[in-house]
């Protein structure tokens, strides 16, 4: 498996887990049997296969512990890669938003809808 460029790498937020996300959480195989507490929200660079450094954005989000350790292997939530860093930050700034009133697996599902 490729390890991550963390060299971009940005994380937006660390967020408490609420209630009802830490329960279907705890089902996922995201949750892989540690004791999570917080949301990582972070915007990643994904460097395109081009002879110039070229980057599409995307947001990730890690399940964390309170110091915000988390398994880079097992993000619980990916979104498609965007050309505009601006754009994966938006999207971000609402997962953030929605982690904060406790509905971000909903979030994450309409998400992967559209």
């Amino acid at each position: 498996m490729k390890t991550p460029n963390y060299h971009d790498f940005y994380q937006v937020a660390l967020v408490p887990i609420g209630m009802n996300d830490l329960k279907v959480l705890k089902e996922s195989d995201s949750c892989s049997g540690r004791n999570y507490t917080h949301w990582l929200i972070a915007v990643e660079g994904v460097q395109l296969p081009d002879p110039k450094i070229y980057f599409h954005w995307r947001v990730t989000i890690y399940p964390a512990d309170c110091e915000g350790d988390f398994n880079w292997q097992r993000p619980y939530f990916v979104s498609t890669a965007s050309e505009s860093m601006d754009i994966a930050i938006k999207l971000a700034s609402n997962l953030v938003s929605s982690s904060k009133n406790d509905s971000l697996i909903f979030s994450t599902k309409l998400e992967k809808i559209s």
